[in-house]
């Protein structure tokens, strides 16, 4: 029996999130600590196997509040869903024949959920891996982040960019610019300019994420992308601040200037704040992380954070002082080992 099983990391936006959805560049990061894989082998039938988090059955009515609460309405299974049906619309549009033989897959992940560290798309990309290996179909990996986001913002209208599909479909550390001038069109789909990043010393970060708190992506995207639209002088000019800090973020990790990464990764989540009214918890996940003398901001749409640290000391006090506040610190796993 063929049994195909792909993997897709979690990511952190290091810098320039979240102009990502509005033509700016970023640089976002991979962490290999947590991870969704998809499993796919030939079956009688076309069968999506429901996974831990997909649950329809509960303990009583104030255990689904909770499980809403920290999950959401939705699980997996409409993601996968949306990929298949995707993926077959983008193959008869490329002329592609697909061969008869029918599926069963499944998932599982341990990426935290709603806390921007891209769980949802995690699920997209394994799913999209997956079908392209078991049908034989060679899309081009430029392409594979735009197919990915279409089949979030068009098939089930949850607003999101570009930066974590193009980071979970590259890895590593990726560079990201989606001026309008670098679009180009592939297959219908539309590609911009990525580009792997290779430090020779490679930053000092962490990331924290809290462990009881979530908040959907769409509750932070939505309100900030109708005020985008509507021409907010304040939004308008913070998405091109944003740019401005991945642009320069390039040049800082190719010349190993630790000090003033720290200050961009400040100066993104300042300018944030400004524009945004966060949740008291997130700030105080930021706040707190500065106290210890790291540099924070967040790594997606709030939950987690990322930052520079100096030292093995100062790491263990921003762990110990981020666990008193519900958050658990990690050395991200950038590269493969």
């Amino acid at each position: 029996m063929e049994i195909v099983r792909k993997r897709t990391f979690a990511r952190a936006g290091l810098l320039g999130n979240p102009s990502d959805g509005y033509h700016g560049k970023t640089i976002s990061v991979s962490v290999r600590n947590f991870s969704t894989e998809v499993v796919l082998y030939e079956w009688d039938e076309v069968e999506i196997v429901l996974a831990q988090h997909d649950r329809a059955r509960f303990r009583s009515i104030q255990d689904l509040a909770n499980d809403v609460q920290l999950h959401g309405y939705y699980g997996g299974i409409r993601l996968i869903k949306a990929t298949i049906k995707r993926f077959v619309e983008y193959c008869q549009a490329q002329g592609l024949a697909l061969h008869d033989r029918n599926f069963s897959i499944r998932y599982q992940t341990d990426i935290p959920r709603q806390v921007g560290l891209a769980g949802s798309s995690s699920i997209i990309i394994a799913t999209m891996r997956c079908l392209l290996d078991y049908y034989g179909i060679d899309m081009p990996l430029e392409i594979q982040p735009s197919f990915a986001l279409s089949i979030e913002v068009e098939e089930l209208g949850i607003a999101a960019g570009l930066q974590d599909r193009v980071i979970q479909c590259y890895e590593n550390i990726v560079y990201m610019d989606f001026d309008r001038s670098r679009e180009h069109d592939i297959n219908g789909l539309t590609g911009y300019a990525y580009e792997p990043l290779h430090p020779a010393e490679p930053p000092q970060l962490y990331v924290a994420v809290h462990t009881a708190l979530s908040e959907p992506t769409e509750i932070f995207h939505n309100d900030l992308r109708g005020r985008f639209l509507r021409g907010e002088a304040d939004v308008v000019n913070a998405m091109r601040h944003f740019a401005d800090l991945a642009a320069e973020g390039r040049e800082v990790l190719a010349q190993g200037d630790a000090a003033r990464l720290g200050a961009l990764i400040d100066e993104n989540f300042d300018i944030r704040r400004k524009i945004c009214r966060l949740p008291d918890w997130q700030v105080q996940m930021v706040k707190t992380a500065r106290q210890c003398g790291a540099s924070a901001k967040f790594a997606g749409s709030g939950g987690a954070i990322i930052g520079t640290y100096d030292g093995e000391t100062m790491f263990d006090h921003l762990r110990a002082e981020m666990g008193h506040i519900g958050s658990q610190v990690i050395k991200p796993r950038i590269y493969a080992t």
